[in-house]
């Protein structure tokens, strides 16, 4: 089990895979994804509205209809990206260490990720 270099609540862009965010005419990244949850074990992040897949529901007393409905999938960690908070393009991850406390620094800005 390694450290991650993406949070909960963090703004990432898929690299790669079915929904994959491609720049568009202008240069510009499309607008980015939100992390619901990471799985650290599997390194893995559920993100919202990426990887969506059907799941085959039974009757509830959530949902009495029960039928089909839409989920986020988890999507492995090296297919992500954090958002520059300066510039919103991708960007790797610097580590900082002030006392206990561990801070996030994006490298294309120098900007700390909250």
């Amino acid at each position: 089990m390694s450290k991650l270099h993406i949070r909960k609540g963090d703004m990432v862009l898929v690299l790669a895979g079915r929904d994959k965010d491609v720049k568009n005419a202008n240069g510009k990244y499309p607008a980015p994804h939100k992390v619901l949850k990471v799985l650290v074990d599997e390194e893995r992040a559920i993100v919202e509205g990426v990887n969506l897949v059907s799941k085959s529901t039974k009757p509830s007393a959530k949902n009495p209809q029960g039928g089909i409905i839409k989920q986020e999938a988890p999507i492995h960690i090296s297919n992500l990206s954090l958002v520059d908070p300066k510039s919103g393009e991708p960007t790797r991850v610097a580590i900082k260490h002030e006392g206990k406390n561990v801070i996030r620094i994006a490298k294309k800005s120098g900007e700390e990720i909250k």
